[in-house]
C-alpha cells in the first residue's frame, strides 16, 4: 500500500529543498512511515498523534502573530482531541499561512473541496505514493519560498476599494472587510491586473494553483461569495464583471 522508496535521484543537483515539517497523524504505522521517508529525504521532522498536540507544538508565545514554527504541515484529517479541518480554519484565522498537505481516506470531489476551501494548499488521498507526497511536500516549500522572497508590495486601489498585500486586508468604501484566502487573493489578482480578463482555468491556475483537483464551478462560488462582501448590489456588479464566453474581470 505504502512504499519509502527513497525519491533522491543521483543524477539531478541537489536543489536544497529542506525544511520543517509537523506530521499529524494518529495511525501509528502511517506516521512513522512518514517521519521516516521525510527524514531520509533531508527534512527536519517532529510528529504529533492528535490535533490538540498538534496545536501545542504549533501556539508558540515568542514568535509574531502569522509566523509558524514549521515551513509545511502533512496533516491528517480524522484525528481525535481536535480533527484536522477545525485544526486548518483555526490556523488560518490567526493568520497562520503556513503551506498545509491534508491526508484523508476521503476522496469524493466534495471532501477535497472542502478541505481546500477550509485553507489547505494541496489533498492527497490514502494510499498514496510516498514519492509523490515527497514531490507534492517540495513543490508546496518552493512555491511558499519565492512568494516570501517577494518584494513588499504597495497598496492596491481600484475605485473604492483598497488592499494592502503585506497585512492581508481590505477596506471596502471605507468598511474592513474580512475574506476568506481564496477570496482575498482572487481580489488581489484581479486588482494587480485591473480590465484584463481571467478565464476559470486561469484563475483556478493563479489561486488555487496548478495541481487543483476539483470542478472549475469553484471559481463561480467564489466570485458570487466575493461579491457579496464587496459590491453594493451582487446582482448588478460594478467591480468584479462577468465576460460572456471568456472569464471575469476587475472594473
Amino acid at each position: 500500500m505504502y512504499s519509502i522508496e527513497s525519491t533522491k535521484n543521483p543524477s539531478l543537483p541537489d536543489l536544497g529543498q529542506t525544511g520543517r515539517i509537523l506530521v499529524v497523524e494518529d495511525e501509528d504505522l502511517i506516521r512513522d512511515m512518514l517521519v521516516l521517508a521525510l527524514t531520509e529525504e533531508g527534512f527536519e521532522v517532529t510528529s504529533a498523534t492528535d490535533g490538540r498536540q498538534a496545536l501545542n507544538l504549533l501556539c508558540n508565545p515568542e514568535l509574531r502573530q502569522g509566523e509558524s514554527p514549521f515551513d509545511l504541515i502533512v496533516l491528517d484529517l480524522m484525528l481525535p482531541q481536535v480533527n484536522g479541518l477545525d485544526l486548518c480554519r483555526l490556523l488560518r484565522h490567526q493568520g497562520n499561512h503556513v503551506p498545509i498537505l491534508i491526508l484523508s481516506a476521503k476522496g469524493s470531489e466534495t471532501d477535497r473541496v472542502l478541505g481546500l476551501e477550509v485553507g489547505a494548499d494541496d489533498y492527497l488521498t490514502k494510499p498514496f505514493s510516498m514519492r509523490e507526497l515527497i514531490a507534492r511536500c517540495r513543490a508546496l516549500l518552493r512555491r511558499h519560498r519565492l512568494n516570501g522572497y517577494s518584494p513588499p508590495s504597495p497598496a492596491l486601489q481600484f475605485k473604492d476599494i483598497c488592499l494592502y498585500p503585506q497585512e492581508c486586508r481590505v477596506v471596502v468604501r471605507g468598511e474592513e472587510m474580512v475574506l476568506s484566502p481564496k477570496e482575498y487573493k482572487l481580489l488581489e489578482l484581479f486588482m494587480s491586473h485591473p480590465r484584463r480578463v481571467w478565464s476559470r482555468d486561469q484563475l483556478l491556475d493563479r489561486v488555487w494553483g496548478s495541481d487543483f483537483v476539483g470542478d472549475s464551478k469553484t471559481v463561480d462560488v467564489h466570485i458570487r461569495w466575493l461579491r457579496e462582501k464587496i459590491e453594493r448590489d451582487p446582482s448588478q456588479p460594478e467591480y468584479v464583471i462577468t465576460v460572456r464566453g471568456f472569464g471575469y474581470r476587475l472594473g
